[in-house]
Formats: structure tokens, sequence, C-alpha cells
């Protein structure tokens, strides 16, 4: 019972966000064109904030961990290449771009930081997780959805540079690796700087979750249902499944182990709908997936804390 209190205490209050946001659209307090303000505003601003501002303040020769990044490097490139082999079983090949990608793409910036500053009150190992796994799940979504695309049109140069300038800009690595350089030039913060960072970047998991909350549209869910309820098992449970007991075998504990759990098996993230569609694909399936795990996830994740904690290992 103590440690299903503590996957609950750990899950419950980022969905119960969620539902808020829920709530307050279907009130008519927030719209679609301010969800979709707010989702650009967190991702901008207050997360690249709060990532800075955790890693200013620690000394990262003590917190980086090359074994630990590498892991999350070498899961994802596992991942991408498992949801390319298993979008073969769709004969429909418009879909193979939009479920590879659905299928692997975490929403490990806003969920996942949520849920680790929820248990250990810090974004702890998240930006070491997000280094290892994000600037990758940009650059070949961007080839997926090419490579696959509904005209398969051929990857040029064009594509590639807007890609690594895509990746360079992203506004949370800019601020992992402000941070970064902080803490590496051993820096102080001043408390006036220290206060204001953190009113800003506390203010990222509730907004980006209520905003997710009033983007969410249950009727998407069901739609391509096949192909999407496949992919939803594979992020949801299939990776966890797969490459938890190799983080565990490898001596991977505490944080390190939910920033692993969050980076495998967090609901997809928005993104994915956004550039799909503005890639030339339909688009249906990345909405349909990315409403089945946010659903979904509130259950698995509880289910896979539980069982981390029951064994001792968080």
């Amino acid at each position: 019972m103590e440690n299903l209190i503590f996957s609950l205490n750990a899950t419950v209050p980022v969905f119960l966000l969620m539902v808020l946001g829920i709530f307050f659209h279907r009130m008519g307090w927030i719209d679609d064109a301010f969800a979709s303000r707010m989702n650009r505003f967190v991702f901008k601003v207050p997360l690249p904030v709060l990532l800075f501002g955790d890693l200013a303040a620690v000394d990262i020769k003590q917190v980086w961990n090359v074994k630990f990044v590498m892991f999350c490097f070498g899961a994802t490139v596992i991942s991408i290449a498992i949801s390319a082999g298993v979008s073969c079983l769709w004969k429909d090949a418009s879909i193979r771009g939009e479920f590879i990608q659905a299928s692997y793409r975490s929403s490990a910036a806003i969920l996942g930081i949520a849920f680790i500053r929820n248990i250990y009150g810090t974004a702890g190992m998240a930006p070491l997780m997000i280094i290892g796994s994000v600037p990758l799940y940009n650059v070949m979504a961007v080839l997926v959805l090419s490579v696959f695309g509904p005209e398969q049109k051929e990857i040029d140069r064009s594509v590639i540079r807007k890609t690594l300038k895509g990746v360079l800009t992203n506004p949370i690595i800019l601020g992992i690796a402000a941070g970064l350089l902080w803490s590496c030039l051993r820096l102080p913060v001043p408390p006036i700087l220290k206060k204001t960072v953190s009113s800003i970047g506390g203010t990222a998991t509730p907004l980006g979750l209520m905003a997710m909350g009033a983007a969410f549209d249950i009727r998407k869910a069901f739609t391509k249902a096949g192909a999407a309820v496949t992919a939803a098992g594979i992020k949801l449970i299939g990776f966890c499944a797969v490459f938890l007991p190799m983080a565990v075998g490898l001596g991977f504990r505490g944080e390190e182990l939910v920033a692993i759990l969050i980076m495998l098996g967090s609901a997809t993230t928005v993104t994915c709908y956004v550039m799909a569609k503005n890639m030339g694909h339909e688009g249906t399936l990345s909405s349909g997936v990315v409403m089945l795990t946010t659903l979904l996830s509130a259950f698995t994740l509880t289910g896979w804390l539980y069982i981390l904690r029951s064994f001792g290992l968080i």
C-alpha cells in the first residue's frame, strides 16, 4: 500500500492538472488558440529557464554521467529501429512515417520534468536524459517523415540545414547548454537571479500540463484505431519492458531510473502531430496516438513506478 500511495502521489497530481486544462477548455476559459500559444510559451520560456536554474545550481562534474547519457542515446536509436520494423506490418505505406515517430517520441520535457520534480523536487537527471535523446528525436523525426512521406520526397540539403538549425536553436537545448556552461564556470547564482529564475521556471509544469489538457480531444484517439493502439502499446509498455531491465542491470537507480522510465514510457509529444502536418502527412494517426498515450499513461506510468518502487529501485 505504501508503494502504491507513492506511485499515485507521483502521477495523480500531474494528470489532475491536465484534467483541469480539459475543464477550463470546456468552460471556454482556454480556447484552442490560447492553448496553442500557451504550449509555445512554455516551450520557449519557462521550461528552458527551469532547466537552466536546476543545472546552474549544481556541480556539473558531480552529476555528469557519460554512461547514463549514452544509454539514453542507445535506447532511443534502438527504439526508432524497432518502430520502423513494426511499421512494415501496415500495408498502407503512407502512415508508416507517422507511426514510427509517434511510437518512439516522448513528451520528455513537459511531462517528464513534471513527474521527476513531483518525486524529487528538482529536474534531477532529466537534463542529461534530454541531452541523450531529444536532439536525436528531432533529427530522426525529420528523416523518418521525409523518407516515409506520402510522396517520399528525397532529403535535400535544405531539409538537413533546417533540421540542424532546429536542433541547435531548440530553446530547451539552449537552456541546458546555458546551465551547463554556468555550472562549469562555477559562477555564483545571486539571490535576485535565483528567485527570478525559480518564479519563471515554476510556471512551466502547471501551464504546460493545463495546455496539454486543453488541447485534448478524445474523439481523435479512435481514428485509425489499429495502428494507433499498436503504437500506444509500444510507447507505453513495449519499450519499458525491453529497456528497464537493461537499465537496472547496468546499475541505474533512483532519479536515473525514473528519467529513463519517462524517456521510454511517457505520452507521445504533441509536436509529433505538428511536424507530421507541416511535412505533408495527414496527421490523423499522430493525433490519435498522442490522445491515447496521454489518456493511458496515467495508468501505465503509475504501474511502472509501483513495480520499480516495490523492488526498491527508486
